[in-house]
């Protein structure tokens, strides 16, 4: 059976263990922290709670010793850059950010505003840290994946439920730092798999539904879903469209295969939320981002809805069953 996820911390002697909440911040003492995502508030609800328990659990209360500037992109990246120079404004002890796109916004808007990565995709890669171990400048945080080479496993995934699969459509957005590196690993992935690759881009909501009307039209075996904010934040709209079109798909996060996609592989996203509160606290204790080091993962769930198997006619094999961290039922 796969583990349970779990993160392995680079720093030496547990530097990114959670200190007591006795360990208190100064007395009257108020903090501004800022959190920015590209998707709405009801869609990442469950991640920006997460963030502020685990701040909870470290002794930081709203309202009383912390205030929250939460700032939405509602789906339009687009609005990024505005918001992250409004938040800039506002001048927050530290930023929270989810997902590539908005780390790039906000990375244009400061360099020393401190930075905390809830989530991030090859950060080396995207130009946003020096390195892991010490990502240097004003940003540090978690990556949910450190090297583009895994997204080539949720195709080998794919094609082991479905081995009669010759043909896979990528669902991918090319805007975010990273995405088109994502894409040559999945194609790379694909020959490798003597799989026929068709890369399908969407750039916005709106592109959703013609994206999988150009799968079926090119009769495309199953899909491979991109991690990207756009397609996260419309993840229920992802799932429902894929089972319209008779398509099996895997996902990055465990939020599509609860949302009624097929199967997803990746780290949990809101646990890496709480754990971003470890290096928020840190920080605002006088830690320097750029020393603290990037914490990535080592255990990927596997999630599999037998419910969406069933309506797609699909047998998943007992052997990716059986390793399977959660079957939904």
């Amino acid at each position: 059976m796969m583990e349970r996820r779990t993160f392995l911390t680079m720093a030496a002697g547990g530097l990114l263990a959670a200190p007591l909440a006795a360990e208190s911040q100064p007395a009257g003492k108020v903090y501004r922290i800022g959190v920015i995502v590209t998707a709405t508030p009801n869609e990442t609800e469950h991640l920006t709670k997460a963030l502020s328990e685990g701040l909870r659990e470290l002794g930081y209360v709203e309202g009383r010793n912390v205030v929250f500037e939460r700032r939405f992109a509602e789906g339009r990246q687009e609005r990024l850059p505005a918001l992250a120079a409004e938040l800039v404004r506002l001048k927050v002890d530290v930023l929270v950010t989810g997902s590539n796109p908005v780390i790039a916004a906000v990375k244009q808007a400061t360099a020393t505003i401190p930075v905390v990565m809830a989530v991030s995709r090859d950060p080396v890669g995207a130009k946003f840290i020096a390195s892991l171990a010490r990502p240097g400048g004003n940003i540090t945080g978690l990556a949910n994946d450190t090297a583009p080479e895994i997204i080539g496993k949720n195709l080998a995934l794919l094609k082991e439920a479905i081995p009669r699969a010759s043909r896979v459509a990528f669902l991918w957005n090319p805007v975010p730092p990273g995405a088109q590196t994502s894409k040559n690993v999945v194609e790379s992935a694909a020959r490798n798999l003597g799989v026929v690759f068709q890369p399908v881009e969407v750039r916005g909501r709106n592109e959703l539904e013609g994206a999988f009307a150009a799968m079926v039209r090119e009769r495309a075996n199953g899909v491979v879903v991109a991690q990207d904010p756009v397609i996260f934040g419309s993840r229920s709209q992802v799932a429902l469209l894929a089972a319209r079109s008779r398509l099996p798909a895997v996902y990055g996060v465990r939020e599509f295969a609860e949302a009624g996609g097929l199967m997803s592989y990746g780290p949990n996203i809101a646990d890496q939320f709480r754990r971003a509160a470890i290096y928020v606290d840190k920080i605002l204790k006088g830690a320097k981002p750029g020393d603290l080091p990037i914490e990535q993962p080592t255990k990927f769930e596997l999630v599999i809805n037998l419910k969406t198997a069933k309506a797609l006619g699909l047998t998943i094999p007992p052997s990716l069953l059986q390793r399977a961290d959660q079957v939904i039922e």
